[in-house]
């Protein structure tokens, strides 16, 4: 769920320095580990302090895995590399007791009257944390110090964005013990606790190998029959994506296995890349684990995350059945040699393993829906009966195997610990780094500001709103990952177009999506810089070609103000607004990515009225009349498919021949 690709395990330290550095962070990691497992069972001390004590921890602990992968200050040496990341531990710890000494002092007797210690305590975690920004998400590290410069020396500005200036002690203040802002506010909290909790039942899947389960499995489905090659990616990032949330860790997980088998199938370096960045962006939409943006929309909206996670599935489901039909009307196209990829054959394990994935999904779907158990619960739950369930099957066939070294017993619950110690540390960090953002545009009250613009705009109409308020989702997530672009237009923008009249659900998912669409936009989309990097493609040919396959999240943009039922309410509500919208997604894929007829001319003006029936399918305010539309897509959809299967049948049977 991390906005970066997960490892699960670092390389085998080969120098001292490494395997210092690896000690320290193992033990630090299972502090971190069982005082989160302490806080699930107990509650004690509440999220705050929880924040308090554990913010500083994860930046040590994100410092310390640098260390041992020898990727902190490189050019300096794996000693000097070695003794900042003990540095940064040691000023984290001390930092962590003198707030947790004075939590009380900070947060009540002394709040607005901080002293020199509260500052510096608080100010050099948030210095840490900035630094940390700076060498791995570097667009954020450079939005933030914008900020923090503007809102210091804002008298500078002119115009309506002019504002008198704030003292650096304020700034410090804001971005760390005053605690409803900064660095131990509710976003860190929340990475600590809620999403935290569902982190444990994605790291004892991976620790017990089920999501390599899950992969063979789809692979398996491509040695059964070289035609549904192209859907491997698709069903197994869809399988990988509903406990990861992740685009980039679905791509680093799956794309090392479909993207070669695509190239060898013949599909272009750039489309096999995209093939697997389409699909990989889905583990942003996909339920139960739709990403830190989706948990950030519960917290924003003051709902539980269940709420969210229900009216995520049509769109989800729509998404896929989308990049699905585009995967295969791009291999219809581009598939040109019968390929059985190597797997390995499916054991009785492997199995086992994916039904533990159903039943782990399933589980939190049932407790979360059915029981209403909070999400939090909910997880912990899940994550209890599988890490019972896996250990005594894992422990059970090693003393039916006689296979007893240590080495073996213990390697899959190192790997749970490092997994949800890494995963957490890294996601925590990041939103606290969001939470200094939010601060700077708290104090100086720019949100406030933009909110006059967007009105202005709305006065004229709606649609100009929306359009302005995209260009700005947009425009923001051409620097920024998913979660800050979504919290950022949640700040800035969405509270604007609610006072306009727009449902706060719509508003919410709309900024949802044009986060997520976000990552496509250069230059941080990660995932395809995972992808590209992959398959030795050009990152920006594959964004381009990318664009093309996600085409259903660009359209449900749209589509979710004028087929609100989408997302308004889940369930049954859901259906009839689904269906259209999925009908209206499909026939704009199979008008960009289709053929209907061999003469050039008619073909395109074919394309052209399925593009223009599909967008009446998904716009047009009256529903009877959007429903007319969607029979005349369906009976187009029927055309194009047909005759798409009999040109990918022709060459198969060409191929087969030869």
């Amino acid at each position: 769920m991390s906005e970066q690709p997960i490892e699960e395990t670092a390389p085998a330290p080969h120098t001292l320095p490494q395997r210092i550095a690896t000690v320290v962070f193992y033990a630090v990691a299972v502090v971190f580990f069982g005082y989160l497992i302490r806080y699930y069972v107990t509650g004690i001390g509440g999220p705050s302090e929880l924040a308090v004590t554990m913010v500083p921890v994860a930046v040590g602990l994100v410092f310390l895995n640098d260390a041992r992968r020898g990727q902190l200050y490189p050019r300096l040496g794996l000693w000097f590399g070695l003794f900042a990341g003990l540095v940064y531990l040691a000023i984290c710890v001390a930092a962590a007791s003198y707030l947790i000494r004075e939590f009380e002092a900070i947060r009540i007797f002394r709040v607005g009257f901080w002293n020199t210690q509260d500052l510096l305590a608080g100010g050099i975690v948030a210095a840490l944390i900035l630094e940390y920004t700076r060498r791995k998400y570097l667009p954020v590290f450079i939005v933030n110090l914008l900020l923090i410069l503007y809102t210091v020396y804002g008298y500078m500005i002119p115009g309506m964005f002019h504002h008198p200036g704030i003292s650096w002690t304020r700034v410090v203040s804001a971005a760390s013990v005053e605690m409803s802002t900064g660095i131990f506010e509710r976003l860190a909290q929340l990475g600590l606790t809620l999403i935290g909790s569902f982190i444990l039942v994605l790291s004892v899947l991976r620790a017990f190998d089920c999501i390599d389960s899950i992969l063979k499995g789809a692979t398996r489905l491509a040695v059964r029959s070289p035609n549904l090659l192209p859907q491997a990616a698709v069903i197994g990032s869809f399988g990988v994506a509903a406990v990861s949330g992740s685009g980039a860790a679905n791509a680093a997980t799956t794309g090392t296995a479909t993207i070669p088998a695509l190239i060898n199938a013949g599909f272009p370096r750039v489309k096999a890349a995209a093939v697997e960045t389409a699909s990989s962006l889905g583990g942003q939409l996909m339920p139960p684990l739709m990403g830190i943006a989706a948990f950030m929309m519960a917290e924003f909206m003051g709902v539980s995350y269940f709420e969210v996670v229900a009216r995520g599935f049509g769109p989800a489901i729509i998404y896929f059945l989308g990049v699905s039909l585009a995967v295969y009307l791009l291999a219809v196209r581009f598939q040109s040699r019968m390929v059985t990829p190597t797997v390995e054959p499916m054991r009785l394990l492997d199995w086992v393993n994916i039904a533990a994935y159903l039943i782990g999904v399933a589980g939190l779907i049932y407790l979360m829906g059915f029981m209403r158990q909070p999400a939090m619960t909910s997880a912990q739950t899940i994550f209890f009966w599988l890490l019972v369930g896996l250990s005594v099957l894992f422990l059970g066939q090693r003393v039916w195997n006689r296979r007893w070294q240590i080495a073996e017993l213990i390697s899959p619950f190192r790997k749970l610990v490092e997994t949800f110690a890494l995963t957490t540390a890294e996601l925590t960090v990041l939103l606290a780094t969001l939470g200094i953002l939010t601060a700077m545009f708290t104090v100086t009250g720019v949100p406030t500001k933009v909110g006059v613009l967007v009105m202005t705009v709305a006065e004229i109409h709606l649609i100009l709103m929306v359009l302005v308020a995209f260009a700005f989702g947009y425009l923001v997530g051409m620097g920024l990952p998913v979660a800050p672009t979504y919290i950022i237009v949640a700040v800035v923008i969405a509270p604007f177009m609610i006072r306009a009249g727009v449902d706060p659900w719509v508003v919410h998912f709309f900024a949802f999506f044009v986060a997520v669409f976000g990552e496509l936009s250069p230059p941080t989309s990660v995932t395809a810089a995972v992808t590209s990097r992959i398959a030795n493609a050009s990152f920006m040919g594959t964004m381009i070609a990318s664009l093309g396959l996600c085409i259903p999240l660009l359209l449900m943009m749209a589509a979710v103000f004028t087929r609100p039922e989408l997302v308004l309410e889940p369930g049954l509500a859901q259906v009839g607004a689904g269906i259209l919208v999925g009908i209206g997604c499909m026939g704009v894929i199979l008008a960009l990515q289709g053929k209907f007829h061999g003469n050039v001319a008619v073909d395109r003006a074919l394309r052209a009225g399925v593009a223009a029936l599909s967008m009446a399918t998904l716009l047009h305010p009256d529903n009877t009349i959007a429903t007319i539309f969607s029979v005349l897509v369906v009976i187009a959809l029927a055309a194009g498919l047909v005759r798409a299967y009999r040109v990918r049948q022709e060459r198969f049977t060409a191929l087969q021949a030869q």
